[in-house]
């Protein structure tokens, strides 16, 4: 016997959907604007273990030369973005679906418990509900991420009319690294969401397009 549970409200799956490719944007057309100085790496002194990005990167992405595109696409996004993600906040807070979201003091009990049970290194399987530890700790973690981004990408936007902002950030310097490490951030929060989406399996997938989840039930 089937069982319908709703799972994720209407305006949640709608902002969820519309800040995927809004934050591909912004990420695609970050990239147009690093390229023209790309100044980050891994390493020691003269010592690069790894360059944020290798031309053979660029040139395979056609990104060279594409500085003023990626400057107009990055400010009319930046605006988007900001949009549906303080919508999203004032949402949660007057729907009261922060509940769920927020991490308690369980939280990172539980986070660690889902991490051991991924890896299959633990048998004991994470609590069934709508988030858990794990999952309420990512989700805010990523709000409080865009708010960063938001702030550092103003920083280095204007940083003489901003320059009380730029300078609580250390600096016209350490902001633009901030904004790319956060950038950074996104980046491994995809492919840790995707990966864990896969290993959700389908049913959780389409709880985020339809709203519910089909549970199997003893007659």
């Amino acid at each position: 016997m089937k069982q319908i549970i709703e799972k994720h409200p209407v305006a949640i799956r709608w902002f969820h959907w519309l800040n995927f490719p809004l934050l591909a944007i912004m990420i695609w057309s970050g990239l147009l604007i690093y390229w023209a100085h790309d100044v980050y790496r891994i390493g020691w002194a003269d010592q690069t273990l790894l360059h944020f990005f290798p031309d053979s990167f660029y040139k395979a992405l056609k990104i060279p030369f594409r500085l003023a595109e990626g400057m107009s696409l990055h400010f009319v996004g930046m605006w988007l973005f900001l949009l549906n993600g303080f919508l999203y906040v004032l949402y949660t807070i007057f729907s009261g679906e922060w509940r769920y979201l927020l991490p308690n003091k369980h939280s990172f009990r539980e986070a660690w418990q889902v991490t051991l049970y991924d890896l299959g290194i633990s048998k004991i399987h994470p609590p069934k509900r709508k988030f858990n530890g794990a999952q309420q700790i990512a989700y805010t973690a990523v709000i409080l991420m865009g708010i960063g981004s938001v702030l550092t990408g103003w920083a280095i936007y204007k940083p003489i009319q901003l320059r009380w902002l730029c300078s609580l950030l250390g600096g016209y310097a350490s902001a633009r690294w901030l904004h790319f490490a956060l950038t950074m951030g996104y980046v491994l929060f995809f492919i840790i969401h995707l990966i864990q989406v896969i290993r959700a399996g389908w049913n959780k997938f389409q709880a985020m397009i339809t709203g519910f989840e089909i549970k199997q039930t003893a007659k």
